[in-house]
């Protein structure tokens, strides 16, 4: 079959075309696990690390800073975590994290980067802390394994609230899977099941409690689980104004009859 003039330059543009695409798939593909890779290592280990710091009071941490230089430091660490959290999360904190991903990915990222960065946060908030070495409380015996217990309850709760809510959205895998399934996240409905039948914020409650349940006391754990607490009671009331503008009544409706924090044990007539 002879071929006509044209027929040389439909292959070169076929050809071409496949090879773009090809790339343009393998490079999607390489982001996609690359940023998923390092957000649940980073993830991961910072888990890890907090759970370890306050297990011990924040009494062991990698951080050496000299007195009294140390206390500014402790701030720092401290306040970083809940105001840049915060920040990000607000409408023009969101457009900041278009930066930490290639430009064509960013949006669809959003969510990935978004717990990569709090997972960084939270890393070098309990890794280099500087501790004081100030005990307040150091139990044993029976009532340092009910402390053990209790603290190890604390986040098993937290755990529970997070699959409740949505396991792809808060560990940051949504991003990356959507991405490498070049479709646009899905972010889950508003929670109502599990834990959130009960309290609105059952996420924040856990987190608040395992800074109060640890089995050593310390001054450093004492700061810490009180600018946590506030944190874990005054954010929310941030995060329930951006679900009444994007639910609408559905979500006034749970809010009147689902209490913030704490479970209502009233019995229904």
């Amino acid at each position: 079959m002879r071929k006509s003039i044209i027929d040389p330059l439909l292959e070169f543009f076929d050809l071409t075309g496949r090879a773009i695409f090809s790339f343009e798939l393998s490079k999607r593909w390489f982001v996609a696990v690359m940023y998923g890779l390092v957000c649940h290592v980073i993830f991961s280990v910072s888990v890890l690390s907090m759970i370890l710091a306050m297990f011990w009071g924040m009494s062991q941490s990698f951080g050496k800073v000299p007195y009294p230089w140390s206390h500014i430091a402790n701030l720092i660490l401290l306040l970083q975590f809940p105001l840049a959290h915060s920040f990000l999360l607000s409408s023009k904190g969101k457009s900041y994290l278009l930066y930490f991903a290639p430009k064509e990915y960013s949006k669809i990222l959003s969510s990935t980067t978004f717990a990569l960065l709090a997972s960084i946060q939270l890393f070098l908030l309990f890794c280099f802390w500087t501790p004081s070495n100030i005990i307040i409380w150091e139990p044993a015996g029976s009532i340092y394994i009910l402390m053990c217990i209790l603290y190890g309850s604390s986040w098993l709760l937290l755990i529970w609230a997070s699959l409740d809510a949505g396991a792809e959205l808060q560990s940051g895998a949504l991003g990356w899977m959507s991405l490498a399934q070049n479709k646009a996240p899905k972010f889950p409905d508003m929670p109502t099941i599990g834990l959130f039948k009960y309290i609105r914020q059952p996420i924040y409650l856990a987190f608040a409690l395992t800074t109060w349940t640890t089995p050593i006391w310390t001054l450093d754990q004492w700061l810490i689980a009180g600018v946590f607490t506030f944190y874990c009671y005054s954010a929310p009331k941030f995060k329930e104004k951006r679900f009444e503008k994007r639910f609408g009544q559905k979500f006034v409706d749970y809010k009147s009859n689902v209490p913030y924090m704490v479970p209502s044990f009233k019995l229904k007539k």
